[in-house]
């Protein structure tokens, strides 16, 4: 294999990396009501895929390109959804049913979260309910005080799509700067 056709084979699972990964992202943006981020992400996507597929088209004599396409869409796949979960952007609604849920909600208060507490009716009778909203990235991290003060505690976790406005207490959140500052608009 000569270094040209081996050039453009490298190109080509790296752009496909490259749009595969984000239409991952513009998908996750979709979901969440960005409509910036997607239409950004969609464009520069888009322009991605039409010169890899005319470069692939180009050269059908040559399987090691459809080849190429196939492990970058492949590749793509699997970095995307680890950038996803390594990013881990947007809020999340935790509900925790317990009775133990007083301890649990003054241990995530401790922590900095801004919890409320509820008196709720279950199948077994009275069970206090604790509600909380979260970056997705600290949601592990309440569920292990959750799961460590009582395992027979019952959990929800939910993406949060839109809010009224921020929490009046606990610890300020900040807002995205830099390249952060682009997704968050709406």
């Amino acid at each position: 294999m000569d270094l040209g056709v081996l050039g453009t084979v490298l190109l080509i699972v790296c752009a496909r990396v490259a749009d595969v990964s984000l239409g991952t992202m513009r998908t996750m943006f979709i979901i969440q009501g960005r409509r910036g981020a997607a239409f950004g992400i969609g464009f520069v996507e888009s322009l991605i895929w039409v010169y890899v597929v005319s470069s692939v088209i180009k050269n059908l004599t040559q399987p090691i390109y459809a080849v190429s396409f196939a492990l970058g869409f492949a590749l793509g796949n699997y970095i995307g959804i680890t950038l996803e979960g390594w990013m881990a952007p947007g809020k999340q609604v935790v509900r925790i049913f317990s009775r133990n849920a007083h301890a649990i909600a003054e241990r995530l208060r401790e922590q900095q979260f801004v919890v409320s507490e509820f008196a709720a009716t279950g199948l077994q009778g009275p069970i206090d309910m604790l509600f909380l909203q979260t970056d997705r990235r600290k949601v592990p991290a309440v569920l292990r005080v959750v799961t460590n003060l009582d395992p027979d505690s019952f959990y929800i976790v939910d993406d949060v799509r839109m809010t009224s406005a921020k929490p009046r207490s606990g610890p300020r959140a900040f807002a995205p700067t830099g390249w952060r500052a682009v997704f968050k608009k709406k």
